[in-house]
């Protein structure tokens, strides 16, 4: 009795530890003059920012958590009407009455009550300062040669937090509008095909752009280790991979 007494006493004391070191998801802090930036990476093309007490949600898809017991949104940003990217189910458990939400024209026709940006539109929502920069294919196409995404439908977003600006791409391809952006701190760059970049057409858009950290995301079977061996001479980026499959 006196054991089983023990070993009971053992596992009471070793849950709350365990519980404590789980988290669910990756997570990274950007310093700013303002305080923490935590980024959280829920995976695919999904990340959640944490800044001054707001939450930001960004393509929420429910494959990926139960968004039912993930923060709710201050603000939502949707890129594009993919379902992978638009998932309603996503979008109802993180909105609240409260909750602004940016999005496309084209995803405006599926969901209500939004804010719509147009590509090279700039608003401060919440005080933040949003841009919305254009996502969209110059080769990969689908087989009736119309591509994967056309320009105009869709929206990366450069978030600006007190001193850093941290730039979001959506599905897209090394436009030109991406390669002419400057002083960006932190990108979030897609990297998988035949939807968006090659790891040779990300390491060209970094080297136009020149982020001080590169985040390749929505990579899924990608070879993330070809991204760095392409950039393993700019000692100026630092490529952070991290699990966004």
């Amino acid at each position: 009795m006196n054991r089983i007494i023990a070993l009971l006493m053992l596992l009471i004391l070793a849950c709350p530890l365990a519980a404590s070191a789980r988290t669910p998801f990756a997570a990274d802090t950007i310093k700013t003059s303002a305080g923490d930036l935590t980024i959280t990476f829920i995976g695919h093309g999904s990340l959640m920012f944490e800044f001054a007490g707001r939450i930001i949600q960004v393509d929420p898809f429910s494959k990926l958590a139960d968004y039912s017991t993930l923060p709710k949104a201050d603000i939502l940003l949707i890129t594009h009407d993919h379902y992978d990217h638009l998932d309603l189910p996503a979008v109802n458990s993180v909105r609240t009455a409260n909750t602004e939400m940016v999005l496309t024209e084209t995803c405006a026709r599926q969901v209500k009550g939004g804010i719509i940006m147009h590509n090279n539109e700039v608003k401060t929502v919440q005080g933040v300062k949003i841009e919305a920069v254009p996502a969209y294919n110059l080769i990969h196409k689908r087989d009736n040669t119309q591509p994967f995404h056309p320009k105009g439908e869709g929206n990366g977003y450069i978030l600006t937090f007190d001193d850093k600006r941290i730039y979001v791409a959506g599905d897209t391809e090394n436009t030109p509008e991406m390669k002419a952006l400057r002083d960006i701190d932190v990108a979030f760059l897609p990297m998988n095909l035949p939807y968006t970049m090659t790891p040779a057409m990300v390491a060209d858009a970094a080297r136009a752009f020149r982020p001080k950290i590169l985040y390749p995301y929505h990579y899924g079977e990608t070879d993330t280790t070809k991204l760095v061996d392409l950039l393993k001479d700019d000692k100026d980026i630092e490529i952070r991979i991290r699990p966004m499959q």
